[in-house]
């Protein structure tokens, strides 16, 4: 049986043990506490995959090419970056490669570890620690607002030169699809539920009423 409060009106309650594909909601403003996946680990791990090929494919095939008065060129994620801080701009280059390259990469590897560690319980405990760091780089994994970037330069450029997409631009945009569909399917808390205590042992869960307030 688990103690949480309500992020919305802050009502102390207890959760009870879910089933899976199920959800519990506070008993006061009906806000959604918790939300059981089906397949905590089957589907993400799946996409995760998809998403580290993508990945790959991102930051090694061109994003587009172009092609002014005879003359052709095409550049790579990390050729941009590489350029930038070439022409004067290490600040935007650093920012760009780690929100564009290494967090998205360490994001993927992260939940890739764990997803792989949790399939059979017990995890072991940096199953924990990797949780924690995944959280951290997800907001910077800003995939999104690069691609943004990208469609907002194309537009300024399309007048000037003839630009055609890449493979990297399509595996970019396939990484903006596979990552709100890994957060929608990751069940952090049944991950959490089967990583081991420092003695060894896991989480104690017990059968519980319905949810209740204390």
């Amino acid at each position: 049986m688990d103690l949480t409060a309500c992020p919305d009106c802050d009502l102390l309650q207890t959760l009870p043990e879910l089933e899976p594909g199920s959800r519990a909601c506070c008993a006061r403003c009906g806000h959604v506490l918790v939300v059981r996946a089906e397949d905590p680990i089957t589907r993400p791990l799946a996409l995760s995959v998809a998403a580290a090929i993508l990945l790959v494919i991102a930051n090694t095939m061109p994003m587009m090419s172009m092609s002014v008065i005879g003359r052709h060129a095409s550049t790579t994620i990390l050729g941009g970056c590489l350029k930038m801080w070439q022409t004067g701009q290490p600040i935007t280059a650093v920012l760009v490669a780690f929100c564009a390259l290494v967090a998205p990469a360490l994001f993927v590897l992260f939940l890739l570890a764990v997803l792989l560690a949790a399939r059979r319980p017990p995890a072991p405990p940096w199953v924990g620690e990797l949780l924690r760091w995944s959280e951290f780089l997800q907001p910077w994994a800003m995939v999104e607002v690069m691609m943004l970037g990208v469609l907002v330069a194309l537009v300024k450029i399309a007048e000037l030169a003839t630009v055609e997409p890449g493979l990297g631009m399509f595996a970019i945009f396939g990484l903006m699809i596979l990552f709100p569909a890994i957060a929608t399917g990751f069940d952090e808390d049944a991950i959490w539920r089967r990583v081991t205590w420092a003695d060894g042992e896991l989480p104690h869960t017990s059968s519980s009423p319905p949810l209740a307030t204390p």
